[in-house]
């Protein structure tokens, strides 16, 4: 009997405490191995393991007040922790990086800057911080251990991963230095894990809150899954858990991801 293909997943959950009910009915329903959760919106103390562990999942976690926050769960194990927030800013106390070992793989989670209003500083916190990860990413593309590296990077890559580039041609996340970062960032040998499997499709990870945009399909892929050289040649599958979108008082991100072999 062939041994069921590993589901790593990522979900920025747009606030933990308020939407756990979805999150655990996900993950009964679901079942994936391993999962980065972003926009946490709550403190360390806050945090569900309790509930997470009664549904069968370890998990590793940083938070923060109101914003931010990011987690690593893992089925059946505690997912052993490598490291928290990127190296190069000791001054950045923003919780948007956890990297772990789980399930065999190095699993690194991250909340990448939104950027907007740009221009001004929180683009240039944007593009600084992009500058860090890309700087951290080579050694972990270029290792001989397996890793992916998943979030909400909060860039849009190009105009077919929108449904309307001309109306969000200001935004943060569309930017010709944002879009130059993430492919600076693919150009140290990662892989873009749901555009390997799908090809150009028009496919999204998220639905903002206005016009029923989530029921006319006008979204925004965002939510990326990155595979190192030595992690790629066992990727099998992707796609977007867009039901639980569909749910009341969603996230306004779906769960995207990938199934690998072992």
């Amino acid at each position: 009997m062939a041994a069921r293909a590993l589901k790593i997943a990522t979900f920025n959950i747009n606030g933990i405490t308020a939407r756990l009910p979805h999150l655990l009915e996900w993950l009964a329903r679901e079942k994936p191995d391993v999962v980065a959760l972003q926009e946490l919106k709550a403190l360390d103390t806050a945090f569900p393991r309790a509930a997470l562990e009664q549904a069968g999942y370890g998990s590793r976690w940083i938070g923060q007040a109101s914003w931010n926050g990011v987690a690593v769960l893992a089925r059946g194990q505690v997912p052993e922790e490598v490291r928290r927030g990127l190296p190069w800013d000791r001054g950045d106390t923003q919780s948007r990086y956890l990297e772990v070992d789980a399930h065999g793989l190095r699993v690194c989670g991250l909340y990448l800057p939104n950027g907007n209003p740009q221009p001004g500083p929180k683009f240039d916190y944007k593009l600084k911080w992009f500058a860090r990860l890309i700087r951290h990413a080579r050694k972990l593309a270029e290792s001989a251990q397996p890793v992916v590296m998943l979030g909400d990077f909060n860039v849009v890559p190009t105009d077919e991963d929108i449904y309307d580039p001309k109306g969000w041609r200001k935004d943060a996340l569309l930017q010709p230095e944002s879009r130059a970062a993430w492919f600076k960032l693919l150009d140290l040998g990662w892989t873009d894990a749901l555009r390997a499997i799908h090809g150009d499709a028009r496919i999204y990870t998220f639905w903002d809150y206005f016009r029923q945009h989530y029921e006319r399909d006008r979204g925004l892929r965002i939510d990326h899954l990155l595979l190192n050289a030595a992690l790629a040649p066992r990727l099998r599958d992707a796609g977007v858990d867009r039901w639980v979108r569909g749910l009341p008082k969603a996230s306004d991100h779906a769960p995207t991801w990938i199934k690998l072999a072992r």
